[in-house]
């Protein structure tokens, strides 16, 4: 059976190559009975990959039972995996097969297999090790011989560093894993997506089918979509219902996406932001310009002071010695102090001021200095800038949002919202 085939049987949808290789990983896995752990964000369809791996193994024609951790409360959950014998709890009035004894011979998927509680995590290691469980309330071991494909939404490393979940159990799940990528790294397969939806929902409320006009096109493509099909699903579903033009433009489809406010702002960074380990690329790159701003500023201060020395005179200032030994301190861990001239090496190098026309010339400059020094940190005036460098290089307000990083939406909202001129 070919991959194409595959997505036929199982309404599989998209042509991404990431897609693909995953299909390809379940096909081959499937005729073993090697456990699987299929992970990927919410809404990316985690759920077919296991049919797909029963149907292609020799227990297809046993059964089939898909099982939510997160949905069974934590005390019932072990009842229900592995069953109970009557009386071993208030409200146990007769024995209940568990899931491993009904699904024996056949597969059992545990999804959002992370939320498990660890005593449970225990026992479904040993159902993994030796095929062996124990009901609820009883001392009798039974078999069972089942396969078992988990999934999840949780980076499991994280939650075995926070001890949430137990290290053997996730390497014997993951003999072979399956990585679902997000909708975002499947652009070619966004507006596949949304126009099967449309269609669908045409077809349901018995109404002309939306379409996306060219730039609505590029505005749904370019989004994240943090809730990957799922919510393109709910997106479809919403304009298909509300608008009554069916030719939907870049202005009605933004109406229905949710802004990501604050993912593409200059932030300040903190301490308190460091420490808890949350750092974004963003925040890590302003931090670091942040940084080297206070170092060009120090050298500026430095430079100066050899220059005038408050004085006049050919020698190092005391406060300019202070900040090149700091530099030099702080550059220790970071480079050879080999590179940055010492005190003594400056004054060899420090030019002579031989008239007032130069020294004038130098204090000039050193007024644009403070001048660059006492320049506003406010994350709102550093916006303001941004944004009028990126209109003054644009031309075009479009262009000038692409450059940004946001939305021409809240590029529109910002102008006005600054008086931009």
């Amino acid at each position: 059976m070919t991959i194409q085939q595959i997505k036929q049987r199982f309404s599989i949808l998209g042509t991404s190559p990431l897609l693909d290789r995953a299909i390809d990983t379940a096909m081959q896995v499937a005729p073993t009975d090697i456990s699987v752990l299929v992970s990927g964000e919410s809404g990316v369809g985690k759920e077919v990959f296991p049919q797909i791996i029963h149907q292609l193994s020799a227990r297809k024609h046993g059964e089939y039972i898909a099982v939510n951790c997160g949905a069974i409360p934590e005390g019932t959950i072990d009842s229900e995996l592995f069953g109970h014998e009557k009386g071993s709890f208030t409200g146990a009035h007769e024995a209940r097969k568990g899931y491993f004894e009904v699904a024996n011979g056949g597969t059992i998927f545990l999804d959002e297999v992370a939320e498990l509680p660890l005593q449970t995590q225990v026992r479904l290691l040993r159902v993994l090790e030796t095929g062996e469980y124990i009901k609820v309330g009883s001392s009798k071991v039974q078999k069972t011989d089942v396969r078992i494909v988990a999934a999840t939404n949780v980076e499991i490393p994280e939650a075995i560093s926070r001890e949430k979940f137990r290290e053997d159990l996730y390497y014997r799940l993951n003999t072979v894993p399956i990585n679902l990528p997000p909708l975002r790294d499947r652009k070619e397969d966004i507006h596949l997506f949304f126009r099967k939806f449309a269609a669908d929902f045409a077809d349901k409320y018995r109404m002309p089918t939306i379409k996306l006009n060219e730039e609505a096109q590029s505005i749904l493509i370019a989004y994240k979509w943090p809730g990957n099909v799922r919510q393109i699903k709910n997106i479809a579903e919403q304009i298909s219902v509300i608008e009554e033009n069916r030719n939907i433009s870049k202005d009605v489809l933004l109406k229905y996406l949710p802004e990501n406010r604050g993912d593409n702002l200059p932030i300040l960074f903190s301490k308190n932001t460091a420490e808890s380990g949350n750092l974004s690329d963003r925040e890590i790159l302003y931090k670091i310009l942040f940084e080297m701003k206070n170092d060009v500023t120090d050298l500026k201060k430095l430079v100066y002071g050899i220059l005038h020395d408050r004085g006049g005179s050919k020698s190092i200032s005391q406060e300019g010695q202070e900040i090149l030994k700091d530099m030099i301190k702080a550059s220790d861990s970071e480079a050879s102090s080999a590179d940055i001239l010492r005190p003594e090496e400056f004054q060899q190098v420090t030019p002579v001021m031989e008239d007032k026309s130069s020294s004038n010339e130098s204090l000039e400059e050193m007024q644009e200095v403070e001048e660059i020094i006492e320049e506003s940190l406010s994350i709102q005036d550093m916006e303001i800038k941004l944004i009028q460098k990126a209109l003054v290089k644009h031309k075009s307000n479009k262009s000038a949002a692409n450059e940004l990083g946001i939305s021409e939406r809240t590029l529109y909202r910002k102008i006005k919202e600054y008086n931009i001129k």
